[in-house]
């Protein structure tokens, strides 16, 4: 169970691959201009990531090391393609709305490199486990990224929302006030980069204050040696 508990801390923030490892920044900060997008898309990676890593944590015994990487994106591709097919039939307006960024999965270095580090090297509930809490992490960098950005340049939340979850959700859309004309730098690429940065300075000081908080570790007694001088 601890190891589960540290498979989840890695995941969620300690090595959270968006805030730590800063892996898949394309995708993180092309599709973030709504949250909709980027829980699609954070939903969709979780499901690769899933499926990636059980898929070789069971062939790892039979994959040659020589030819493992190649047998690895081979999986990571064909589970996209059905992902995308998905995507395709029953969130047409989603699949539109991510483009080319839905396929560019097959390269995100999260999923090739939990495939590499440790699927491939433990069992199979571990790396699906593992593959749910990074992918959960990224989906939470994605949503938090997209929400700051709607916000702020929109004046919405869950703008879209029926192109995700179906018609029944464009309720779901939240006007916190009314915008004449959008904030264009929270929407383009240069605001997704600062409120990156913001993002991972806000995780640094948190860091900080929980190691600040954690108590220091009790020095060991010094030892004072007793000197013997020889009596004649």
């Amino acid at each position: 169970m601890s190891n589960y508990k540290e498979i989840a801390w890695q995941g969620l923030w300690k090595n959270n691959p968006g805030l730590v490892q800063l892996l898949g920044l394309c995708p993180l900060l092309a599709v973030t201009a709504t949250l909709t997008n980027a829980l699609g898309l954070g939903l969709a990676t979780v499901a690769v990531l899933i499926g990636s890593n059980v898929l070789v944590s069971l062939v790892r015994e039979f994959v040659p090391k020589e030819i493992r990487i190649p047998v690895f994106v081979m999986i990571i591709a064909a589970l996209v393609t059905v992902v995308q097919l998905v995507i395709n039939a029953y969130a047409y307006g989603l699949y539109l709305s991510l483009g080319i960024f839905l396929p560019l999965i097959v390269t995100n270095c999260v999923i090739i490199g939990r495939a590499e580090a440790f699927a491939s090297r433990n069992s199979l509930g571990a790396a699906a486990f593992d593959g749910l809490m990074m992918g959960t992490g990224f989906t939470a960098v994605l949503a938090v990224l997209g929400a700051v950005r709607e916000i702020l340049g929109q004046g919405t939340l869950f703008d879209g929302a029926d192109l995700l979850l179906g018609d029944w959700a464009a309720s779901l859309r939240i006007e916190l006030w009314q915008v004449d004309n959008s904030f264009l730098l929270a929407m383009l690429p240069p605001g997704a980069f600062i409120a990156m940065g913001l993002l991972i300075a806000v995780k640094n000081v948190i860091d900080k204050r929980l190691e600040a908080k954690k108590p220091a570790p009790e020095s060991a007694p010094a030892i004072t040696r007793a000197r013997i001088t020889k009596v004649g």
